[in-house]
């Protein structure tokens, strides 16, 4: 049986943290304080079923190896924690974050003799964004930082370091009243959300940035192929701000986010329509009978 510790999260009741090795509880979700790499992943749980659980520990696994350490654990043992820590919590809809990170025998730049932790991590956690803001299609700010060349970070990687522009340039766009902001990358060009990608609709068809310098999310990749199966053409390419005018709809996606509509960003409206809806109801749909499979 995997190890555990009880932990304390953001000031809820405990909750059963699994640390593998760990002489440490209650902190598994203080590392990205740390130094060295930290390597985080965020899933949803559905009746007690963790959607794609699987294809979210292989990308864990994977982040790790591009940060250059090793999570010594098997996909499998991976996914057998997370449903163990759920069910130690109770929770059937809940947020899962399981965080690996390397801990602190070296405490300078290198890191290469110290020892990898990973915990997991749960909570309940309704909705990302304003239910009311959410129907009615949140109000997204441009963002001032930009998503850097692949050429100068791991971009593939879901690493807490990257999400340090994003966590800035949430907090400007809730100053100013939007619910997050959309950020550009490097060269100009529409990249993602703080922290979900973004997809538009033009003449009944989906355009979409091509990740080359952010993560292909898991629920982008599921959304893909569920406007896919309804025929409906998806292409990923190159966007250009100027090109937002151009757009009928908008809509976000991410574990948190799920499919959420996007009635403006910045001075660019939308109308949530047809296929957004469409969307939003087949992902939904898409999630649900994993959970009462399980």
């Amino acid at each position: 049986m995997l190890p555990d510790r009880p932990g304390r999260i953001a000031g809820e009741p405990a909750r059963t943290i699994w640390l593998p090795g760990g002489k440490r509880h209650g902190t598994a979700l203080r590392p990205t304080r740390r130094l060295h790499l930290v390597r985080r992943q965020g899933e949803r749980a559905y009746g007690g079923a963790i959607f794609r659980s699987t294809a979210h520990s292989e990308r864990l696994k994977r982040s790790a190896e591009l940060l250059d350490f090793e999570i010594p654990y098997s996909v499998a043992e991976i996914d057998a924690a997370k449903h163990q820590v759920l069910e130690r919590n109770a929770q059937k809809d809940a947020y899962v974050r399981p965080v690996a990170w390397r801990g602190s025998e070296m405490m300078g730049v290198s890191a290469q003799h110290n020892k990898i932790h990973l915990a997991i991590a749960t909570w309940e956690w309704p909705s990302y964004f304003d239910p009311v803001q959410r129907l009615k299609g949140l109000r997204l700010d441009l963002a001032q930082y930009r998503r850097p060349d692949p050429a100068t970070i791991p971009a593939k990687a879901k690493a807490a370091g990257l999400y340090m522009i994003c966590t800035i340039s949430k907090h400007q766009a809730e100053r100013k009243g939007y619910a997050d902001a959309m950020m550009l990358d490097w060269r100009g060009l529409v990249a993602e959300c703080t922290g979900a990608n973004i997809l538009f609709i033009q003449d009944g068809r989906i355009h979409t940035p091509t990740p080359d310098c952010f993560l292909d999310g898991i629920t982008r990749q599921t959304v893909i192929e569920l406007a896919r199966r309804r025929g409906i053409e998806v292409i990923e390419r190159k966007i250009s701000p100027d090109e937002l005018s151009k757009f009928s709809e908008c809509f976000i996606t991410g574990t948190a986010a799920e499919v959420t509509p996007v009635a403006e960003i910045a001075d660019w409206r939308f109308k949530p329509g047809s296929i957004t809806k469409q969307l939003m109801e087949d992902y939904t749909a898409e999630v649900q009978p994993r959970a009462a499979a399980a």
